[in-house]
């Protein structure tokens, strides 16, 4: 024997499932959840690039006042000649270093300069701006390095020597022996620009902190 079976026509109803066509659009032509889909950082990230690489333009090309300074206030280191060989007139003197020395105290100088400004002007920090003032640093201390030079007395000894005779103490060329020095102006600038950013820079809005609701006045609605 089988049970028996219910007729269809004593069924219940289905309720019709409530789905949603994938091709409807809204009146305005977009299909839902387009609104923003394109829509995204690329002008504002355009912006930060541009103002990048313009920012270390203008921190590359102040590095010739670092070579003019470097120039201007390096010490000298004293030379002597004979007739065969140059030598220096102090064996135990430290020129060479006051002049590493030098550089190095006016290209960290820079590089808080540099930042400080470029904070001033933005107000606001950012992976292109570190960038920024990193590259445009080490070149404005590379051309810095290369303006001192070429403003100091000339890197060719022997001429020099022939030229003001023996017996006779002249300058000797301006030279960077630490080449580590370089990295002053990057770093420092860097680590302004962080220190910066993190005291003075813009803050996210803080959420309200949630308080439960102890009272007891908020209920559930009734079921149905």
């Amino acid at each position: 024997m089988t049970a028996p079976q219910t007729p269809p026509e004593n069924q219940p109803p289905e309720e019709p499932h409530r789905h949603q066509d994938p091709g409807h659009q809204d009146p305005g032509g977009h299909a839902p959840g387009a609104h923003g889909a394109t829509a995204g950082p690329g002008p504002e990230r355009s912006r930060e690039l541009r103002e990048a690489v313009l920012i270390a333009l203008l921190v590359a090309v102040s590095g010739v006042l670092l070579g003019v300074l470097w120039a201007w206030l390096a010490p000298r280191v004293p030379l002597i000649a004979d007739t065969r060989n140059v030598y220096l007139k102090n064996t135990e003197g430290e020129e060479a270093i006051g002049a590493d020395g030098t550089f190095l105290l006016l290209a960290f100088g820079f590089g808080v300069v540099s930042a400080a400004v470029v904070f001033l002007l933005r107000r606001r920090g950012g992976i292109p701006l570190v960038v920024a003032l990193a590259a445009g640093g080490l070149l404005a201390a590379v051309l810095g390095w290369l303006t001192g030079m070429w403003l100091g007395p000339t890197p060719d000894v022997v001429a020099h020597a022939k030229q003001v005779g023996p017996g006779v103490v002249f300058d000797g060329p301006l030279r960077l022996q630490a080449k580590g020095a370089l990295l002053a102006w990057p770093i420092a600038a860097m680590l302004t620009q962080i220190a910066l950013t993190g005291l003075f820079g813009p803050r996210d809005p803080e959420d309200a902190p949630v308080v439960p609701d102890w009272s007891g006045h908020h209920q559930e609605p009734p079921a149905g």
